[in-house]
């Protein structure tokens, strides 16, 4: 309540945020209020409104002055790239975050229109700047915003490094007394400017150069494409022209809108969200259609299967890349895959059918970016990175994952194989009769506010504290516990060398798995299991029975 006064005699009755906080509800008041915005696998995600838990300017001004802090202390001279994506208020927090910085005597490059997350990684070290922002919340409901930062190898913060920023946030001076200039003095003085048109011309050369085969005819392959509302609409439009397919673009969502008001989620990990483009396809009779979410770090495909059009899963996307990536692509030195310790592990059974190491990450990308860095100092090369929540990337002069790219290659394999007469789920059943039959599913918990806080960790205590045996008719053979750093096996603790990370992996005895997580972007508590038998189903029946046990689990915690 003291906060709440603070802010009610800060702002001015003209303020948006002010008229907003009068209407606040006993409960919202307590929700604004009662903790300060903090960073998860994705940076900074919240509900946009007045409060010190709130994406507002405010709030934003004292984050820009902890990182700006942080890049002054690392760099001299420093630079930062800020990007923004179509949300509401996204333009409006990126000139914001500039003028925090730009005060501080941060050089700041602020792109002129929308960008996609990858473009913002790329510009990093194509502008050798010293880290980047970008404002987005990438495929949450339209009431989020959010703010992801990175460092000068143009990857998000990994934890030790956000440790830095939160705790410079921390030390920041009262939100309501950060000093910032005017934009058009800051812009006089060089230390506001707008980035080139070239960035984003070198960027979509790389893109176009991760192709395995690039004299593929396409002309005669029919692609619906959609955005979603986001930033992908102008670069993705014409990747996919300058690549000669036949390009059907889902006109109602090729235009920015924050509010992303032809669907219920701007999310391509669901159907829901394909509505619009299979209607093209069927009107068109076209092969497949691809969506990107808002950021355009997220790709998903929808394939004709038939007379029908069916949505692929992040595994099943990532196998068939893969697939493809091992049997076309020449590899004339030692390589890496990396993938999550959520991803299936049929793209593992994959890579090292064709002697490639494979290293798995925590979730979230910036650990795939970090590992990559890592390999610029052996003789091993980067082969591809991926995880199961729709996120690809080929060629590391992106360190986040890359919508573009998987656009790309997406299109390439789906018309590689079209061209030998086959659909990509006769491809799929080629790689289960090879690898096994693999499900992967995910059961997710929407679990607001406080108390949803909460109730997730309670869940997660509880599984933390009992000994589970046995799931079914399946052994537990294997425990990890990744916030404690503990693996328990055959009676025996190893340690794991992963970052800490609240998170509990339970694998059984026939190599099937599943693991509770809470989501580091949306309050929600996560459950992801990976099932794999000699029949597709055999595996159903494996998937059901275990999911069916882990969730009564859950429900005895109440």
């Amino acid at each position: 309540m003291e906060q709440y006064q603070k802010w009610l005699n800060f702002l001015s009755e003209e303020d948006e945020l002010k008229k907003e906080l009068l209407l606040l509800t006993k409960e919202e008041l307590a929700d604004a209020f009662y903790t300060d915005l903090s960073f998860g696998t994705g940076g900074i995600r919240g509900l946009m409104g007045p409060g010190t838990n709130r994406m507002n300017v405010y709030t934003l001004r004292k984050v820009n002055f902890g990182y700006g802090q942080f890049i002054l202390k690392h760099h001299q001279h420093p630079a930062v790239v800020i990007a923004y994506d179509t949300r509401q208020n996204s333009l409006l927090f990126a000139k914001e975050s500039a003028l925090v910085l730009a005060t501080m005597g941060i050089k700041c490059y602020l792109f002129k229109e929308v960008a996609p997350t990858p473009l913002l990684s790329f510009a990093v070290r194509y502008l050798k700047t010293q880290g980047g922002i970008v404002i987005t919340a990438s495929h949450n409901p339209p009431k989020y915003n959010g703010y992801k930062v990175y460092d000068e190898h143009g990857c998000q913060l990994v934890p030790n490094l956000a440790d830095e920023v939160i705790a410079l946030i921390q030390k920041a001076p009262d939100l309501f007394a950060i000093p910032t200039l005017a934009f058009d003095e800051l812009k006089e003085q060089g230390l506001i400017n707008w980035v080139n048109d070239d960035v984003s011309e070198a960027y979509l050369n790389k893109v176009k150069g991760i192709s395995v085969h690039p004299h593929l005819r396409t002309s005669d392959f029919k692609i619906v494409f959609t955005p979603l509302h986001g930033t992908s609409a102008k670069l993705g439009s014409r990747l996919l022209r300058d690549l000669g397919y036949q390009t059907i673009l889902v006109e109602e969502q090729m235009v920015p809108d924050g509010q992303f008001s032809t669907v219920k989620s701007p999310n391509p990990e669901n159907l829901e969200a394909f509505s619009y483009a299979i209607k093209y396809a069927k009107q068109f009779h076209a092969d497949i259609c691809v969506a990107t979410d808002p950021d355009a770090d997220r790709v998903g495909l929808v394939v004709r299967d038939q007379d029908e059009y069916r949505l692929l899963t992040g595994n099943q996307t990532g196998a068939l890349l893969l697939y493809y990536l091992v049997n076309e692509r020449s590899i004339t030195k030692p390589s890496v895959v990396f993938n999550t310790i959520v991803t299936s592990e049929i793209g593992t059974k994959i890579a090292k059918s064709k002697g490639l190491e494979v290293i798995t990450t925590l979730t979230g990308f910036k650990f795939i970016g970090e590992q990559a860095l890592l390999l610029e100092k052996t003789n091993k090369t980067f082969f591809f990175g991926y995880e199961e929540s729709y996120g690809y990337v080929v060629e590391d002069f992106v360190r986040d994952k890359d919508a573009l790219q998987g656009l790309l290659l997406c299109s390439e394999v789906a018309n590689f194989y079209h061209q030998q007469g086959k659909s990509l789920f006769a491809v799929l059943e080629e790689i289960y009769q090879q690898f096994g039959y693999f499900i992967d599913e995910q059961t997710s918990f929407q679990l607001d506010g406080a108390k949803g806080q909460e109730q997730i960790g309670k869940i997660l205590t509880a599984f933390r504290q009992q000994t589970i045996s046995k799931i079914g008719t399946l052994q537990v053979i294997i425990k990890e516990d990744y916030l404690l750093g503990k693996r328990w096996k055959d009676g025996k603790v190893e340690e794991i060398t992963l970052p800490s990370s609240n998170v509990l992996k339970y694998i059984l005895n026939d190599e099937s798995w599943f693991v509770l997580r809470p989501s580091g972007t949306e309050p929600k508590m996560k459950v992801y299991y990976s099932v794999n038998d000699n029949s597709h189903a055999a595996a159903e029946r494996k998937l059901a029975m275990i999911k069916q046990t882990v969730l009564d689990l859950i429900k005895k915690v109440g």
